[in-house]
Order: structure tokens, then C-alpha cells, then sequence
């Protein structure tokens, strides 16, 4: 992922607060022989600072590219939108467009969790994330209604080694453009739209 200096986080609250808010992400582990890395979509936990827990399903063939090389690559975006060229400029003849987005990639080293009660652990953090107003039934290893399917399921523990993050939203243009194209942002209201104008604005607060 390309950073220039003016997407670059400003430093590691910035990131880590933006994906304190984000549990959704893609977990890619490198391919066999040469071949295409393994991506998987999942949901996962941060924990805020150098660890994040997730579980996946027994035959997920990412288990046999993690069992290879343990170093995975955890990328989560969000809050992106299509910026159309004359936005920046004000002029639809000269104005080049882009793409605003938040990007945190997270290289991690890779720990499965096979141990039942490690991994009922895993999922009850996760359960506490996910469902807080505690609507499921006893995770545990050896009671409770899932404690037959733990076999199925295999946990992973990340450590996170580096961290890639990156806020585009042109940080290098004058707050004039800037601020114009968070106007017509909140005009157009697309899908993703707000967001990106709020991280618009908040960069442009924080500069």
C-alpha cells in the first residue's frame, strides 16, 4: 500500500482509535508454490493494542497456508468514497479524480488455537464484542449448547508485528478544496459518503 506523507496517521492513536470501531476485515496468508495468497472475509476483535482473536471454520483451506507460513496480513478499510475530478479543482476539465478511504493493515503473526477451552475463551470475547446485551446461551468446552461444535472450529491468535495506516482524503490540497469537497459530500449522500466527509473533517480539524 502506497502512504505518502499527507495520508500517513498522524500516529498510533489515530489508528488504532479508527479500527477500535471496525471488526470486519480480510485475513490473507501467502499462497502455496507461487501461488495467489489466501483472503479470507471475516469478522475479528482488536484488542487496542498488539493482539486480535478471531475463529474460523476446521476446513478453511487458509489453516494449511497458515500451518506454512505463519506471517498473515490483516487489511480492514472503510469509510470510502469516489471523489470526481472537478470537486478538487472546481473545474470538471482539469480536475483529476481519486478515491478517499481509511486503510489499517496489520501484519501479525499467526497462532491456531486448538485447545477447546482456549478457544471457548475466543468466542466469548468475541460474544461480549459482538452481542454485549448477552442473548446466547454457556460457551464453554464442555457444557452449554455449542460445546458440540468446538471440534469444528479452530481459534486464532494474531500478534500484531507492523502496522500500515493510511487516511486518504488530500491531505496535501488546500482547506478551500478540501472543505468544498466535504460540502458535496454531504450533498451527493451516497453509501460511504459520510463517513469519508467525517474523516475528512476530522483530519483537516487535527492538521
Amino acid at each position: 500500500m502506497l502512504i505518502h506523507p499527507w495520508d500517513a496517521a498522524r500516529d498510533d492513536d489515530e489508528w488504532r482509535a479508527w479500527l477500535a470501531t471496525r471488526d470486519f476485515g480480510q485475513l490473507a496468508a501467502n499462497g502455496h508454490d507461487g501461488g495467489p495468497p489466501v483472503v479470507v472475509p471475516t469478522h475479528f476483535l482488536f484488542d487496542g493494542g498488539t493482539e486480535v482473536l478471531l475463529h474460523l471454520a476446521r476446513p478453511n483451506p487458509v489453516w494449511a497456508a497458515i500451518e506454512r507460513d505463519p506471517l498473515v496480513l490483516l487489511s480492514v478499510h472503510d469509510d470510502y468514497a469516489y471523489i470526481p475530478g472537478g470537486w478538487r479543482k472546481g473545474d470538471p476539465e482539469t480536475g483529476v479524480p481519486t478515491s478517499y478511504y481509511a486503510s489499517v493493515q496489520l501484519t501479525c503473526r499467526a497462532e491456531t488455537v486448538d485447545d477447546p477451552e482456549a478457544k471457548a475463551e475466543i468466542l466469548r470475547r468475541q460474544l461480549a464484542h459482538f452481542q454485549p446485551d448477552g442473548a446466547h446461551g454457556v460457551v464453554a468446552a464442555g457444557e452449554g449448547p455449542y460445546h458440540r461444535q468446538l471440534p469444528g472450529l479452530r481459534g486464532l491468535r494474531l500478534a500484531v508485528v507492523e502496522v500500515r495506516a493510511k487516511f486518504k482524503y488530500d491531505g496535501h490540497y488546500p482547506a478551500e478544496a478540501r472543505e468544498r469537497v466535504a460540502a458535496l459530500l454531504a450533498e451527493r449522500d451516497l453509501p460511504g459518503d459520510a463517513g469519508a466527509r467525517e474523516q475528512q473533517l476530522r483530519r483537516m480539524a487535527g492538521h
